[in-house]
C-alpha cells in the first residue's frame, strides 16, 4: 500500500482550548487536499456536521499527533476518519533509539530533516493564549488562521520528506490507535472529587501518618526525611545488593526503586512510599468540572510504543493506592484491566516454538524460561529466582541492550555487546536465547554482580 494509491490525501490542523481536566474546544481548522491543492480554513461556528473537505476510506487523514484532531473531531461530533497516518508517531518510529536535537514536535521533526523550520511555525504566547482560551483580546481570528495554516504547510513539507520511511500499512494501525486515544481522552477517568479535595485539605497528615506506618519495618526515616545510610544498612541486613552510583553511594532514584522493587517485594512498600512524599502534587492532578481526570496521553512516547501522561495530572501516574479515587458514577462500573505477559505471548505464537508456547501456557512464562535454559533449579520459584527472569524478561519483551552499560557499573558485561545479537536470531530457534540466559546469568553470579547486570539489560525497556 502506498500512499499515492488514496483518491485523497488531506492534511489537518486544529487549534482548540485546553484547560486541564476539560474537554478541548474547537477554535478553528485548516486543511489541505494535497493532489489538488484546495483549502478549508473553517472557525468554530461553521463545522456543520461533517468535514467540507472529502472522507471515507479512499482519503487518507494526515496530522501530527493526530488524537488531539481526532478529540476535535469528537467534540464537533464528526465521524473518525479510517485512514490516520499521524507523522507524530511515524517520527517516533522512524528516531527510537536515535537522538533527537530539537526535540519530537514539529519543529524537531522538521529540523531532523534538513527542513525549514519558520520561528512563526511555533508561537509560544499564542499557543498558550488559545489553549488557556484568552486569545480574544490579544489576536484576530485572520491571526489564528494564518498560524494554523503554517502547520499544515509545515506538515505538508514533513510528510512530502518522512514517505519513504513509513511503513504505511503498520502506520495506519498505528493511526487507529490515535483514533482510540482521543476517546480515552475524551472520555476521562471518573473520580470522587469529594474525596480527593478532602485529601488535598489535609496532604500534610497524611504524610505523616504514611511514614509511620510503613516506617515501622525498616526505620529508615527521621521525621520526614529519608536517611541513606540507614537503607543502606537495612539492605545489608535483608541480603539486598542494592545498586551504587559511580560515587560509591547507594542510587535512590525512582527508576532504581522501581526495578528493585520487581525482584525484592520486601522493597515495595517504601518505593511506593519515596514516591507518594516525593512526587504527589495533588494540586496537579487535572479534574474536570464533570468530575473526569484527563490530560494528554502521550501515545508512543517511551521506547517501547507505550503512552507516557504526566504523573502527576494523570490519576495512574502517582502511587498505586490513589487509584482508589476513582469512582465511577451512580448507576455504572468500571473495571480495571491489564493485560500480562502480552510481549512473550506475541512472541510464543509468531515464532511457533512449542517451548515458548509451552512456558507462556505455565502462567509464569519468565520462569518456565529460565527453568528451560537451565538458569535456575526446576523448583525455584518467582521469589528466589531473580535475576535470570528478570534477564529473560528484557530479552523476550524486545529490550535493546546495546548501549545501556555506560549506564551502569557493568559496562565490562560481555552481555551488552552479545545481547542484541541473540534477540536478533531466528524467532523459532530459541538455543541462542537459552545461550544468552545461561551466560549471562553465570557472569552476573561470578562477578557479584547480579542487579547490575539485571539492570543492563532490563533498564532501556522503557
Amino acid at each position: 500500500m502506498r500512499i499515492t494509491e488514496f483518491r485523497e490525501v488531506v492534511l489537518v490542523d486544529f487549534e482548540f482550548t485546553a484547560i486541564p481536566g476539560e474537554r478541548q474546544v474547537p477554535l478553528c481548522c485548516v486543511a489541505f487536499e494535497l493532489r489538488s491543492g484546495r483549502k478549508f480554513r473553517i472557525w468554530q461556528n461553521e463545522f456543520g456536521s461533517a468535514p467540507p473537505y472529502a472522507t471515507g476510506s479512499d482519503v487518507l487523514f494526515v496530522a501530527y499527533y493526530a488524537s488531539a484532531e481526532l478529540g476535535c473531531y469528537r467534540a464537533i461530533g464528526w465521524s473518525m476518519p479510517p485512514r490516520v497516518l499521524d507523522l507524530y508517531v511515524e517520527f517516533r518510529n522512524h528516531t527510537n533509539g536515535r537522538r533527537r536535537p530539537a526535540g519530537s514536535g514539529l519543529l524537531g521533526a522538521l529540523a531532523y530533516f534538513g527542513l525549514d523550520t519558520n520561528p512563526g511555525i511555533e508561537k509560544e504566547d499564542l499557543q498558550k493564549a488559545i489553549g488557556s482560551d484568552v486569545w480574544q483580546s490579544r489576536y484576530t481570528p485572520a491571526e489564528i488562521f494564518d498560524y494554523c495554516e503554517r502547520d499544515v504547510l509545515a506538515l505538508q513539507r514533513l510528510l512530502l520528506a518522512m514517505s519513504p520511511h513509513i511503513d504505511l500499512p503498520r502506520a495506519l494501525l498505528r493511526g487507529r490507535y490515535m483514533a482510540a486515544a482521543s476517546a480515552m481522552q475524551y472520555a476521562g477517568i471518573p473520580i470522587d472529587v469529594e474525596t480527593l479535595l478532602r485529601t488535598r485539605g489535609s496532604w500534610t497528615d497524611i504524610q505523616d501518618e504514611l511514614i509511620k506506618a510503613v516506617d515501622r519495618d525498616y526505620g529508615v526515616f527521621e521525621g520526614r526525611t529519608f536517611k541513606r545510610e540507614r537503607w543502606a544498612s537495612w539492605c545489608v541486613n535483608q541480603n539486598i545488593p542494592w545498586p551504587q552510583l559511580a560515587t560509591g553511594q547507594i542510587d535512590l532514584s525512582d527508576e532504581t526503586f522501581r526495578q528493585m522493587a520487581k525482584a525484592y517485594p520486601r522493597v515495595a512498600p517504601m518505593r511506593e512510599l519515596r514516591s507518594s512524599l516525593s512526587e504527589l502534587r495533588l494540586n496537579d492532578l487535572a479534574v474536570g468540572r464533570d468530575g473526569r481526570n484527563r490530560t494528554v496521553l502521550w501515545a508512543f512516547q517511551s521506547r517501547t510504543g507505550r503512552n507516557q501522561p504526566s504523573n502527576s495530572k494523570y490519576i495512574f501516574g502517582p502511587s498505586v493506592w490513589l487509584r482508589g479515587l476513582i469512582k465511577p458514577p451512580p448507576g455504572h462500573g468500571i473495571a480495571y484491566i491489564d493485560w500480562k505477559q502480552q510481549e512473550f505471548g506475541i512472541a510464543a505464537a509468531l515464532s511457533g516454538d512449542p517451548l515458548m508456547q509451552q512456558a507462556y501456557w505455565s502462567g509464569d512464562p519468565y520462569l518456565a524460561f529460565a527453568k528451560q535454559a537451565g538458569a535456575v533449579p526446576q523448583d525455584a520459584t518467582k521469589e528466589n529466582a531473580w535475576p535470570a527472569t528478570g534477564i529473560v524478561q528484557a530479552m523476550c519483551a524486545g529490550g535493546p541492550v546495546w548501549d545501556a552499560g555506560a549506564r551502569v557499573s557493568c559496562e565490562d558485561c560481555p552481555t551488552a555487546n552479545r545481547g542484541a545479537g541473540f534477540v536478533a536470531s531466528t524467532p523459532s530457534d530459541i538455543s541462542g536465547v537459552l545461550a544468552l540466559v545461561r551466560h549471562s546469568f553465570g557472569y552476573c553470579d561470578l562477578n557479584r554482580k547480579s542487579a547490575y547486570c539485571f539492570w543492563l539489560v532490563h533498564s532501556r525497556r522503557r
